[in-house]
């Protein structure tokens, strides 16, 4: 472990152990030098689903800039962050690891404007869209890379954490998860994620909104107490300094903030609630991962300032209200045009309704393959 025994931080003891792991679906002989949740982490890595984020919005599209987030750089920063807070908590790395990369792997293209649609057009016709449910569907069913078993055969615990890292599972609410423990919560390394997420996302969205000019740094620090502080302490320490730079300044002393009141956060509550097993977080009436209290209100904070200056800003409306009707124009396209689909997925409407595999077919584009698409069909 990389954290320090003495670290005040560290509830290793519901640390979650390879060896402890439920399995994998298809039994595998052990790896000589690899883990088993080092063995997922690699495989997500070399999927191609892992590889297509890289064309996926994450708030801002390409034609802003080419030095913005995409979903594949936002995984990466996830990543970073779930790493450090489970090193910090000597919880298992290479679990959080895993999960942190595989954890938007189903996002379809056009960030949350597209899953929004897919969901509608599949509302209408009696199923739903989900990108964590996509997510294991690409695992167990569309990357097929081995001879000796079908998907990627993660262990159990990875597959139970990409469909409950953000949400509650409840028994019999989708039948087809049932074998993931429905009622119970996840072990702490896959509560840490949403969290994770959320810092990254809070802090990287202020920071390429701020470059593309959404708000002026007194703007910031007027509508956020916390940064607004932190924005002075930057100044009086480097009055040299840009204003790019101090804002930059900031942004670290932000992400320090959220990211160690996450470890704090979690950590207190762990030892409020007295749990000592792995058993104990899962039959837990709540989550354990949490934030500070001061961290928790920065985060509110945060999320209402980018909702109101940047997420529903006209810029940004519009894309998503253009890309929303494009993904409905080609998605009714295929229902009534089946025999332009791609040959797999033509040969897939036998085992999956055809409103499915259109779905399926989406949610695996790039932003990019889904406009060369719409440009050849539709325009």
């Amino acid at each position: 472990m990389t954290s320090n025994n003495l670290s005040p931080a560290a509830i290793g003891w519901l640390r979650f152990p390879p060896e402890a792991s439920r399995g994998r679906r298809y039994p595998e002989t052990p790896h000589p030098y690899r883990s088993d949740f080092q063995r997922d982490r690699d495989r997500i890595i070399h999927t191609r689903a892992f590889r297509r984020l890289e064309n996926k919005t994450q708030v801002f599209g390409a034609g802003y800039s080419d030095h913005f987030r995409n979903r594949l750089t936002h995984t990466i920063e996830v990543a970073q962050i779930s790493r450090t807070v489970a090193g910090a908590l000597q919880l298992d790395e290479d679990l959080t690891e895993a999960l942190a990369l595989v954890h938007d792997i189903g996002h379809p293209p056009f960030a949350h404007a597209g899953e929004e649609e897919l969901d509608r057009q599949m509302q209408r016709l009696g199923l739903r869209f989900n990108h964590n449910i996509q997510a294991l569907r690409l695992v167990e069913v569309f990357e097929q890379r081995y001879a000796l078993f079908p998907g990627l055969n993660l262990s159990f615990e990875v597959r139970e954490g990409i469909v409950k890292h953000s949400q509650e599972l409840e028994p019999g609410a989708i039948p087809a998860l049932d074998e993931y423990l429905p009622g119970q919560k996840p072990p702490v390394e896959a509560q840490l994620i949403d969290l994770a997420d959320e810092a990254a996302y809070n802090t990287a969205d202020l920071d390429d909104a701020y470059t593309a000019g959404f708000f002026t740094l007194s703007e910031l620090g007027a509508a956020i107490p916390v940064i607004g502080e932190l924005l002075d302490d930057c100044e009086t320490h480097f009055p040299a300094a840009s204003e790019r730079l101090q804002f930059q300044e900031m942004l670290r002393r932000l992400v320090n903030l959220l990211v160690g009141g996450l470890i704090e956060g979690t950590a207190a509550a762990v030892r409020q609630a007295g749990v000592r097993t792995v058993e104990d977080v899962r039959r837990f009436n709540r989550r354990l991962a949490c934030f500070s209290p001061e961290a928790a209100r920065t985060g509110v904070a945060l999320k209402q300032f980018l909702h109101t200056r940047v997420y529903e800003s006209p810029e940004l409306v519009v894309e998503r209200t253009r890309c929303q009707e494009a993904i409905g124009v080609l998605f009714q396209f295929f229902l009534d045009h089946p025999e332009h689909l791609p040959p797999g997925y033509v040969d897939g409407v036998s085992k999956v309704p055809l409103h499915r595999a259109v779905c399926d077919y989406i949610a695996g584009m790039t932003d990019g393959y889904f406009d060369r698409v719409f440009q050849h069909l539709i325009c």
